[in-house]
């Protein structure tokens, strides 16, 4: 099993969403509210005068086999709005309850 974090501007909410359905990725935690900045490029997202757009981060915990096709979808989201910012992360669980 693999956990993925996305992290995304909130105007790509019903695109990741959508994705996550497309895929079969049932189970996630949808987090609407989150601040941040991208470590390569893009602007702050902190919800201010200066800076009001927000993020939104979504976890989720797959079978190994559902990761490559889910970063290629995302990938191809971010690739479409790519001012935007999205990323995903992604690494092992070892156990779950």
């Amino acid at each position: 099993m693999k956990s993925v974090l996305i992290t995304f501007d909130q105007a790509l909410c019903e695109r990741i969403i959508a994705t996550l359905d497309r895929l079969n990725c049932r189970g996630y935690t949808f987090f609407e509210h989150v601040q941040g900045r991208g470590s390569k490029t893009g602007e702050p997202h902190y919800g201010s005068h200066a800076w009001p757009s927000m993020c939104s981060a979504i976890i989720t915990v797959v079978d190994d086999s559902a990761v490559d096709p889910l970063l290629d979808a995302l990938h191809s989201l971010d690739v479409q709005a790519d001012r935007l910012g999205l990323r995903a992360f992604v690494w092992h669980i070892e156990k779950t309850i």
